[in-house]
Parts: C-alpha cells; sequence; structure tokens
C-alpha cells in the first residue's frame, strides 16, 4: 500500500443499546465512635466502572481495598474513638454523583470530617499523598507514617501543602468544602496508558501484592487518625496565580446530577 501511494481503509460496524435511564445508589456502612460519634474517619471508593470493560482497576481494586480495610477494623478496632464510615460511591464514572450527592445530603458528616481516605487510580502500591492545600495536615500525616512500618510506607511522597483537587474522583467531592479529603495516589502499572478506561482493565492487571500493601496502609491511617486528640485543621493554603497570571481560588462544589438530563 505505502509503495503504491495507497490508504489503508477501515470500516467498522458498532451496535450500541440504550435502556433509558437507570437508578444508582451509594452502599454505605458505619462503625459508630465511642468518644466522638459525630466526629468522623471516612474510606472512600467508586463502584461503578467504565462501560467498556470490567473495572477490575477502575476501580474494583479501590473497592476491595476499602472493604478489606472495614473487615479489619471491625475485627481489631471494633469501638473506634470516632466514627468510621465507609462509602462506595455509584455514579462517580458521570461525574463523582454519588459521592456529590452524599457530601450535599449529609453537611454534619462533612463539617465532623477527620480525614477521609480515597483510593481510584489502579492497583499499584501508594506513592503519593496530596494535602490538598490544607497547611497543617502534613504534621498529622507525619505524625501518622511514622507509626506505619517503614516497608508500607518507604516509598511513599507526601505533598505539602499540595493543591486543592477540583475533581478527577470522589474526594474532591469534600475537598471543595475544605474537607480534610485525601487520594491516595499509586504506581501507575499501565493504568493510565493501557487499562484505563477499556476493554483491557480486567481481573489478570490486578497487582494483588500492592493492594495487600494499601490495606495495610489504609487501615493503620484510619486507626491512627481516629484516635488521634487532635482534630485536622482546615487552615487553607494561599494559592498560587495560574500560568497566566491569573488568580486562583478554592474550587467551588457541584451539585450532583440525580436524574437524566
Amino acid at each position: 500500500l505505502a509503495e503504491n501511494n495507497q490508504s489503508p481503509r477501515l470500516r467498522l460496524r458498532a451496535e450500541a443499546r440504550f435502556t433509558g435511564e437507570q437508578p444508582t445508589f451509594n452502599t454505605i456502612a458505619t462503625i459508630p465512635g465511642t468518644e466522638k460519634p459525630n466526629e468522623y474517619v471516612m474510606l472512600s471508593a467508586h463502584f461503578d466502572s467504565w462501560d467498556g470493560g470490567s473495572g477490575a482497576t477502575d476501580n474494583a481494586s479501590g473497592t476491595v481495598l476499602m472493604m478489606e480495610v472495614m473487615r479489619i477494623l471491625k475485627k481489631v478496632y471494633p469501638n473506634p474513638k470516632r466514627t468510621i464510615l465507609v462509602g462506595h460511591w455509584g455514579g462517580e464514572e458521570q461525574g463523582l454523583n454519588g459521592s456529590r450527592a452524599f457530601a450535599a445530603d449529609h453537611p454534619e458528616i462533612v463539617e465532623g470530617l477527620q480525614a477521609l481516605f480515597n483510593q481510584d487510580n489502579g492497583t499499584g502500591r501508594v506513592v503519593n499523598i496530596s494535602m490538598q492545600g490544607l497547611v497543617d495536615a502534613g504534621e498529622h500525616f507525619g505524625r501518622w507514617l511514622a507509626r506505619i512500618p517503614s516497608e508500607v510506607t518507604q516509598h511513599i511522597e507526601l505533598g505539602i501543602p499540595g493543591m486543592p483537587g477540583g475533581g478527577g474522583s470522589d474526594y474532591a467531592s469534600f475537598v471543595c468544602a475544605g474537607a480534610p479529603a485525601f487520594n491516595l495516589s499509586a504506581l501507575n502499572w499501565g493504568y493510565g496508558t493501557y487499562t484505563w478506561h477499556t476493554n483491557r482493565d480486567t481481573f489478570d492487571k490486578l497487582v494483588f501484592d500492592d493492594i495487600r500493601n494499601n490495606v495495610v496502609l489504609t487501615a493503620m491511617l484510619a486507626y491512627l487518625a481516629s484516635e488521634d486528640p487532635e482534630r485536622v485543621a482546615r487552615t487553607q493554603r494561599v494559592l498560587p496565580p495560574a500560568s497566566d497570571g491569573a488568580p486562583r481560588t478554592w474550587p467551588q462544589c457541584r451539585e450532583a446530577q440525580r436524574s437524566a438530563p
């Protein structure tokens, strides 16, 4: 074809079926706090997936992680100081709708949030945690990580004070309200360039050694955040100007889409 200066031709046949508006939901579980029941440590992961694949790394890996963390905490830490919640969110792929609706419907939980830990970027070991623009959060994370075995934390970098996330995953539904919500950012393992939102996002891509590591990390972070005698302060950093010199502002909370347009 190249020698004869002919371009290849492709014929694509695609079929799609629209089933109309379908309901979605969140799944919430709670371990009640004993001393500060109106303060909350929250585990966060969306359980819906992109329709092109089975969603093994987006986000079954995050959902399984938080389910196992909750199982461990219920077994070994059944009477936490603060209430521990897990939120498995629906409608994330359509715009964080599950977590946005929850945050809007439960302002008392947003107000009482000590820390939220979200996981939603593949199957890899956690290597970065941004403080989301909260200037005092790094002090708490420094203390918490110092209590966790180094083989679990040795590759983790803290983004201090970091920048507040305006979207991308469900932690942003709480960051916009100034709450201490943190994304557990992981090794890529080809997630962003190979499996994400494709039919290649299948069970064989899961790296279970890394998921086990993340279970230990997240369970201990939840325990330490619950036991911390101090609240994580919500003092916000002064945001640097954008690349064009325009001033930046803290991300604004957006309403959840609760029905089809």
